[in-house]
């Protein structure tokens, strides 16, 4: 059984913030020189443009200014859905072996072979009720 009553009680130990905390680290000035080289050189000053809006908190404003103004919030017109090409897997894939086989060398035509017919799938012979001695 999964869940089982008990009558046993758990009894949890609760930790303090000051044992929780991780211990000190020494971090020389090289160290720090070089992480902040690393941060530098990740940094982008570029980040300007439609792309990279933030158009989550503006409409969070507009919808907490139509909330303020006692009126009903403007929803976000939808977007259109994307129509994506539609892909035939199974010609994909012909084509990904076909270019499988030219990187290796090979000729698709060379190594086909017929299969072999696989057995027919046995049967069991259909039982027969037996017959029951009587008074013996």
């Amino acid at each position: 059984m999964a869940l089982e009553r008990s009558s046993k009680v758990a009894v949890a130990k609760f930790a303090s913030p000051a044992e929780l905390a991780p211990e000190a680290v020494t971090v020389t000035d090289a160290e720090i020189s070089e992480a902040e080289q690393l941060i530098a050189g990740m940094t982008r000053d570029d980040l300007v443009g439609e792309e990279f809006t933030d158009r989550y908190t503006e409409a969070v404003e507009q919808m907490l200014d139509a909330k303020r103004e006692h009126r009903e919030p403007t929803r976000a017109p939808a977007e259109p859905a994307e129509t994506g090409r539609v892909v035939d897997l199974m010609v994909a894939l012909q084509e990904s072996v076909r270019k499988a086989q030219a990187a290796r060398g090979e000729d698709s035509r060379d190594e086909v072979h017929e299969m072999p017919e696989s057995n027919p799938k046995k049967t069991m012979a259909a039982k027969k009720p037996t017959r029951r001695q009587r008074g013996a």
